[in-house]
């Protein structure tokens, strides 16, 4: 199946004179071969089962059990007034989509685990704040 898409628009909203013509082969489908350089182009695997909460589990237990195991767990500690009197609400800012280049073999070192954007971004934070000299984006 192939269709042609145009003129589409790209990220600023300005329309692309572009025309793409997409067939629905093995590379238009998530998990897929790239024809342009025979990369994966997308992630395929699921969430391993077992792993993370068991809510099933967790919604036929007593308000009693839920009480016991939070009592019987070392890492939970009560909190009170003195410890939230300097908590401040920190919202997420909004990350803004971006196109880079970057060498094949770097961004493979840092697609071997998950969240890679995550760390490459934190990466680019601590070295923009070393480097920051009284503004923001000053170099």
């Amino acid at each position: 199946m192939s269709r042609a898409l145009g003129p589409s628009r790209n990220t600023v909203g300005h329309p692309s004179s572009v025309a793409i013509t997409m067939t629905k082969d093995a590379s238009s489908r998530r998990g897929g071969r790239s024809r342009t350089n025979d990369a994966p182009t997308g992630k395929t695997s699921k969430a391993k089962r077992g792993t993370g909460t068991d809510w099933n589990k967790l919604r036929h237990l007593s308000d009693a059990q839920i009480r016991r195991g939070i009592a019987s767990d070392p890492d939970a500690r009560p909190t009170d007034e003195e410890f939230w009197k300097d908590a401040k609400v920190v919202w997420p800012t909004r990350k803004t989509v971006v196109t880079m280049r970057l060498d094949t073999d770097l961004l493979a070192w840092f697609r071997q685990q998950r969240g890679y954007q995550t760390r490459i971004n934190a990466i680019l934070r601590a070295y923009m704040k070393a480097h920051a000299s009284g503004g923001q984006g000053s170099t």
